[in-house]
């Protein structure tokens, strides 16, 4: 009879009722992140944002040994279009080897909450033009207004995004109160090294 015990308590082990609540939370748990993935615009491009900066600190070297100003203003415009392309043609590819329509929902929400602040970014850019104001102005409404515009944007997308948005927003209160000797090294850390940084934070997280 005491051989027999062992196997009984075998056979109420593996008869076991599987636990309903355990279950039930990973169900949710799927269901949670099921949601997120639906809700987060997520082809937010990490290795365009890497070209981005790598492009924004050439142009700053570039734009740095101008001497006239009208020449500096002509070299960041033409990186702006420049990244603008980069930036868009990154989203397309990424949202299209992850099968997702660039014109979902969430997508949608990004570029209604990027769109305003970036508008009034480039009316302020030809109105400050227009007037010749210093370039630390010019460095400091473009740095806060572009950051203005990540930060909402960023707010359907994922976390590092809003949170690149806020350092590009320090960096543009900063560019009021220092010599406009360093708006170009403020150019170089805030278009080129966050956007490597948090670029490359974005593919190695959000794939790609």
């Amino acid at each position: 009879m005491a051989k027999l015990q062992p196997i009984r308590k075998e056979s109420l082990e593996t008869n076991e009722p599987v636990n309903i609540s355990d279950k039930a939370l990973d169900n949710l748990r799927y269901i949670r992140e099921t949601m997120e993935r639906s809700t987060h615009f997520t082809a937010v491009p990490g290795y365009g944002g890497i070209l981005m900066g790598v492009t924004a600190i050439a142009a700053a070297y570039i734009a740095s040994i101008q001497i006239d100003f009208r020449a500096w203003q002509m070299t960041w415009l033409a990186e702006a279009g420049l990244a603008f392309v980069i930036g868009l043609f990154a989203m397309w590819q990424k949202s299209k080897i992850a099968k997702t329509p660039l014109m979902s929902a969430p997508a949608k929400k990004f570029a209604l909450g990027f769109a305003p602040p970036l508008i009034c970014g480039v009316i302020l850019t030809f109105a400050l033009l227009r007037l010749g104001t210093d370039k630390d102005m010019v460095v400091g409404v473009w740095l806060l207004l572009y950051g203005a515009a990540v930060v909402c944007g960023g707010m359907s997308s994922v976390k590092a995004v809003s949170i690149m948005g806020w350092l590009f927003m320090l960096l543009g209160a900063l560019a009021f109160f220092v010599p406009a000797m360093y708006s170009d090294w403020l150019m170089a850390l805030s278009f080129g090294l966050l956007h490597i940084v948090f670029g490359a934070v974005i593919a190695r997280k959000y794939g790609g």
